[in-house]
C-alpha cells in the first residue's frame, strides 16, 4: 500500500485539489473544442461527461461541443428501411437520407442542450445555469461528383462564422455545433463531424481539441496505451499499414493531427466510457488518454556524442564561476547518454542530466540554459521530459543539489531535503565545502 493510499479520503481529496490548481489556472480563459461522437451521447457515462463539461465551464474554460450523429442516423435509416450508400467511405446523401440526418442531428443537439440545462438539487449541475447556444455557424458546400458518383447533399466546410461564435463564448455560453452546413442558397449539407471539429478548432485558434473515443486512447500493436505523439509520430502511425486502431481512434487521431498541423497547440484523445477520464487527462500530470502536440522548432532529444562540444560551451562559464562542479570532456563523453538537450539550428540551448541510483531515486544534474534563452521556460521543458523518462524507468523520486537555483526548483515542485534523504552512495560524495542545498521531488508512477 502506497503512502498516498494510507491517507484519509478527505486528505487525498485536498491533496488532489491542490495539485490540480496549476492546471485550473492554465486552462482558465482557454478555448477547447470537444469532439463528441453520437455513440458517446447514448453511453451510460454521458451524464458524467456533461457534469465534467459543466465544471470546466464554471472554471472559466471556453467550450465548443461538436457532436456526431452516426448511430442516430443509422437507426433512422433502418427504421425507414433505407439503405446507406457509400462511395470511398463517403455517405451518398440523397434527399431522403438528408431528412433522416437532419432529424438525427436535431435529436442529438436537443439531448445535449437538455443535459446542460439540468440543475436539480444534490446533483453536480445544481446552480450551474449554463447557457447553451447553437446556430448556423457553418457554411457548407457540396463535395460534388467524385469518380463519376454524385454525392448529392454530402458536403464539406466552406466557411465558419467565427465572429458570432467568439461573441457567444465571450458571454460564457457553451456552443453546440452540429455536423450540418448551410448554403447561401438555403440548402443543408451533411458534413463530417471530424472535419467540422477540426475546422472549428483551427478557425477559432483554439488552445486544445479533445476527441472522445470508446477506448482509452490510441493503442500500440500490443494493445498498450500510447500516451503521446509528436506530429511526425502521429503521421507515421496513421500512414503505417500495420497500425490498425479502431475506426473511432483513427478518426480522432487524424482530426487531432490535422488540427495541430494547422496551429492548435495540443490535442487529447480520451475515453467517453471511462468515468472521469476527461478530468484526469486535463488535471493530472500523467493524464488518462493520448496527447498529440506540435513538434517544436526547438528539438528536445537525448544527447549524442556529437553534442559534447555544445554542452561544454554551455556549462563552462558556470563551472568557472563555481556554480557547477567541473566535468572533463572525457567524463562528459562517458556519461553522454544521461544527458538531454534542447537544440535549435545546431545550437544547444539547454541541457540536463539524469543519474539513476539503485534505491529507485535519480539525481537531476547540470540543468543549464543558454543566457540568451533563459526567459522561455526551456529548462522547465527539459525537466518535464526527464521526469517522464524517469517515470517510464520506474524511478520514484528525483533529487538535486544546487547552490544558486533553489527558488527555481521550488517553483518546479521540489521540496527541501537534507543529507539523510540522499542515497547512501551519494551521501558519501557530498561536498561539505560547497554546502549545496538539497531538494527532492516524488514522481507519480
Amino acid at each position: 500500500m502506497t503512502q498516498e493510499n494510507t491517507k484519509p479520503m478527505a486528505q487525498q481529496y485536498v491533496d488532489w485539489f491542490r495539485d490540480s490548481s496549476p492546471y485550473i489556472n492554465a486552462h482558465r480563459g482557454k478555448t477547447f473544442v470537444l469532439m463528441l461522437p453520437g455513440e458517446a451521447v447514448r453511453h451510460p457515462n454521458f451524464a458524467n461527461i456533461i457534469y465534467d463539461i459543466a465544471l470546466l465551464n464554471s472554471l472559466g474554460v471556453r467550450l465548443v461541443i461538436v457532436h456526431g450523429t452516426r448511430p442516430q442516423v443509422e437507426e433512422r435509416l433502418e427504421l425507414a428501411e433505407m439503405d446507406s450508400l457509400f462511395h470511398e467511405n463517403l455517405r451518398i446523401t440523397d434527399p431522403q437520407a438528408m431528412s433522416a440526418i437532419i432529424q438525427a442531428a436535431g435529436e442529438v443537439r436537443v439531448d445535449i442542450e437538455a443535459a446542460l440545462s439540468t440543475g436539480l438539487p444534490n446533483s453536480p449541475m445544481h446552480g450551474a445555469h449554463i447557457q447553451a447556444v447553437s446556430g448556423n455557424f457553418i457554411t457548407g458546400m457540396p463535395l460534388g461528383v467524385i469518380d463519376g458518383t454524385d454525392l448529392q447533399f454530402t458536403g464539406k466546410v466552406r466557411r465558419i462564422n467565427t465572429k458570432t461564435m467568439q461573441q457567444s463564448l465571450d458571454l460564457g455560453a457553451i456552443l453546440i455545433v452540429s455536423p450540418l452546413g448551410y448554403s447561401p442558397t438555403g440548402e443543408v449539407f451533411n458534413l463530417s463531424f471530424a472535419e467540422v471539429a477540426t475546422q472549428v478548432a483551427i478557425n477559432l485558434n483554439a488552445d486544445k481539441i479533445v476527441s472522445f473515443v470508446e477506448g482509452h486512447g490510441v493503442e500500440d500493436e500490443n494493445g498498450g496505451l500510447i500516451r503521446e505523439f509528436m506530429l511526425h509520430e502521429a503521421e507515421q502511425y496513421l500512414n503505417n499499414e500495420n497500425s490498425r486502431p479502431a475506426h473511432g481512434s483513427r478518426l480522432a487521431l487524424n482530426a487531432c493531427f490535422q488540427a495541430c498541423t494547422k496551429g492548435v497547440p495540443r490535442a487529447q484523445i480520451v475515453s467517453f466510457s471511462d468515468d472521469g477520464a476527461f478530468l484526469k487527462e486535463l488535471f493530472t500530470r500523467d493524464g488518462s488518454g493520448t496527447m498529440v502536440y506540435r513538434d517544436n522548432y526547438e528539438q528536445l532529444r537525448t544527447a549524442s556524442i556529437d553534442d559534447v562540444g555544445g554542452i561544454i560551451e554551455l556549462i563552462e562559464p558556470l563551472e568557472k564561476a563555481g556554480i557547477l562542479v567541473r566535468r572533463s570532456r572525457e567524463i562528459l563523453e562517458s556519461e553522454i547518454e544521461k544527458f538531454s538537450v534542447l537544440e535549435k539550428d545546431g545550437t544547444i540551448l539547454a541541457c540536463a542530466a539524469l543519474y539513476p541510483y539503485s534505491t529507485g531515486a535519480a539525481e537531476l544534474a547540470c540543468v543549464v540554459t543558454h543566457p540568451s534563452y533563459q526567459k522561455g521556460g526551456r529548462a522547465a521543458k527539459l525537466l518535464h521530459q526527464l521526469e517522464r523518462h524517469a517515470m517510464r524507468a520506474g524511478i520514484k523520486e528525483l533529487f538535486v543539489l544546487t547552490t544558486q537555483t533553489a527558488h527555481w526548483f521550488l517553483e518546479q515542485g521540489f521540496v527541501p531535503g537534507d543529507i539523510e534523504t540522499l542515497p547512501i552512495e551519494k551521501q558519501s560524495l557530498y561536498n561539505y565545502q560547497r554546502k549545496s542545498k538539497i531538494f527532492t521531488k516524488r514522481l507519480a508512477i
